[in-house]
């Protein structure tokens, strides 16, 4: 995350020792002994937004309340250390005020802002935290709390990470929205030293205004607009990722293969790359993977009569948003049986050529404002290299390298971190250069899609 330019706490060493824990990993109801592990990771500091929940009045539902409550001179200490320590220019812009509150709101201004970065940074390379509660989010903006996280394969929105998130809370598209919501908790947790109404308004001001700024700024340097800002950009944006969810692309590649787009109408690259871009589109039989029901047809049945007769019994034992979810991927396999790999092929040919089309009207445009257009191609696919990871770390990568350090081998380890630490590099620049630090074990490149084992790894 550090090497793609994510604001990040880092990790310094991990350590693995003979010992082991039984875990049940899958919440399967099958324990296996492990071994125990320490990851020592570091940052300016790990006090969190949840760090101030100790303050917490009793919950109207449960009776709990937090263990300093009603402690505000211990909320103001925190405050001061926080402020003082790490936003000293906040601190020093408020020094000879005697009233803390504009200081307090100008300190929790600048926290939205951080915060609604980098989750823009996070969308834009695709990464998914997993678990977004308010005790996995920092109080200086860093990503933190690594576990279960992961990266998009194929694109969709509606991806979950973790395994045990079965509401999909915490989805890939959901995430600035989680992230806003953390930060209205915190707002609540300064309180009274963060009056409400100032945190609130603050918030509305700042938080969505920051986010689409700095994720269409992204966004553009990815697509390589690199000259003129349009106010339809977004809506290409949009467009983009409607196209790769509607073809199943990967993520990571397809913005990576945009670079070497070729612009002129007439060109005859153009239908070899139209067959590269869709050859990193999802394959029929992956899609059928993807969608296969999760609910033996009876118990579907069981459950569509058991929401219509006695919703409250439903409510206790599932989700309206699952039943949903179950619903789709029924009629979406029924509508992959009827399809054919080449009418597949076909339509996402169909599809990406229009939304290229596109992209090209758009791109000519910002050629417009260059007066050199050779000039203009060599850095737009310069900013394009530095903003489309070629590398991140794949599930079934990360796989490859558990399997080989669980029997005692850590090079697969210690090459897959080489590689990370220049994500952004060529195939010859990378790792050194060497060809074989480009193949998994297996043969199978890093930056290729993951294979169909990969759609079963579980992540908890």
């Amino acid at each position: 995350m550090f090497h793609l330019g994510v604001p990040t706490t880092r990790a310094g060493a991990c350590v693995t020792s003979e010992s082991t824990v039984v875990r049940d990993v899958f919440y399967d109801g099958n324990p296996k002994h492990e071994k125990c592990t320490v990851v020592l990771r570091m940052a300016p500091t790990f006090i969190r937004f949840g760090s101030f929940e100790i303050f917490k009045p009793a919950d109207e539902h449960t009776g709990r309340a937090g263990p300093s409550v009603g402690r505000n001179d211990i909320r103001v200490q925190m405050l001061d250390y926080v402020i003082g320590s790490f936003y000293p220019e906040i601190q020093a812009a408020h020094a000879h005020c005697s009233d803390h509150v504009q200081r307090n709101v100008a300190f929790f201004r600048e926290v939205i802002r951080r915060t609604a970065r980098m989750v823009a940074e996070w969308q834009c390379v695709g990464f998914c935290h997993g678990v977004l509660n308010t005790d996995n989010m920092s109080i200086v903006g860093l990503t933190i709390d690594y576990g279960p996280f992961g990266f998009l394969d194929r694109y969709d929105p509606d991806h979950v990470c973790n395994a045990s998130d079965d509401a999909g809370r915490y989805s890939y598209s959901r995430q600035p929205e989680v992230c806003k919501w953390n930060l209205r908790k915190l707002a609540e947790a300064l309180v009274p030293e963060l009056p409400h109404e100032l945190a609130e308004a603050a918030l509305e001001e700042e938080f969505d205004s920051e986010f689409q700024r700095h994720y269409l700024q992204k966004m553009r340097r990815k697509l390589g607009l690199v000259h003129v800002a349009q106010d339809g950009d977004g809506a290409l944006v949009a467009r983009l990722l409607e196209t790769m969810h509607q073809t199943g692309a990967d993520f990571t590649n397809t913005f990576s293969l945009l670079s070497s787009f070729p612009i002129e109408p007439q060109s005859p690259g153009l239908a070899e790359f139209l067959t590269t871009l869709t050859s990193q589109c999802a394959s029929l039989e992956e899609l059928r993977l993807a969608f296969r029901p999760q609910m033996d047809p009876r118990q579907l049945s069981m459950m569509l009569m058991l929401a219509q007769s006695n919703p409250q019994l439903f409510a206790l034992i599932g989700t309206q948003a699952n039943l949903a979810r179950e619903l789709d991927r029924v009629e979406q396999q029924s509508r992959l049986e009827q399809l054919s790999p080449e009418e597949l092929q076909s339509r996402n040919r169909g599809r990406w050529a229009d939304w290229l089309q596109e992209y090209r009207v758009r791109l000519e445009r910002d050629m417009e404002g260059a007066g050199d257009v050779a000039a203009w191609q060599a850095e737009r696919v310069r900013v394009m290299k530095a903003n489309n990871p070629k590398y991140v770390l794949r599930n079934y990568i990360a796989q490859s390298a558990i399997e080989a350090a669980e029997k005692g081998d850590f090079s697969e380890v210690r090459r897959v971190l080489k590689l990370l630490e220049s994500p952004y590099h060529s195939d010859g620049e990378a790792a050194g250069g060497s060809e074989a630090a480009e193949a998994v074990p297996g043969g199978q490149s890093y930056s290729s899609k993951p294979p169909l084992w990969a759609a079963e790894l579980c992540v908890t």
